[in-house]
């Protein structure tokens, strides 16, 4: 997933979801718009959605210190790197054992 196409989509889940329209994007979302807890949760479900799958409880743990669009792109693209990783390595697993 492209840096730009991860923000695209958290500027249009801000703005659907949250209707904070263009926010900066180092802006503290907790001191500028009033971002609260349960915006969070709501947030991590919209990440699970543009992602295709779950978070897992140490991924939902690891977000809650973030506190800027620019921190959630690299959340999401660090998570989006290792789903990668672990779709590929697996897909070598698969490889590896019927190749036995």
């Amino acid at each position: 997933m492209e840096r730009n196409a991860i923000i695209v989509a958290i500027l249009r889940i801000f703005t659907e979801r949250f209707e904070i329209e263009n926010p900066g994007l180092d802006d503290n979302l907790r001191d500028a718009y009033e971002f609260d807890s349960i915006d969070a949760v709501e947030l991590l479900h919209e990440i699970e959605v543009l992602l295709g799958t779950r978070l897992t409880r140490a991924e939902k743990k690891n977000a809650m210190d973030i506190r800027t669009i620019r921190q959630i792109a690299d959340y999401i693209e660090a998570l989006a790197a290792a789903r990668a990783a672990e779709g590929a390595g697996g897909a070598a697993e698969r490889l590896t054992s019927q190749e036995s």
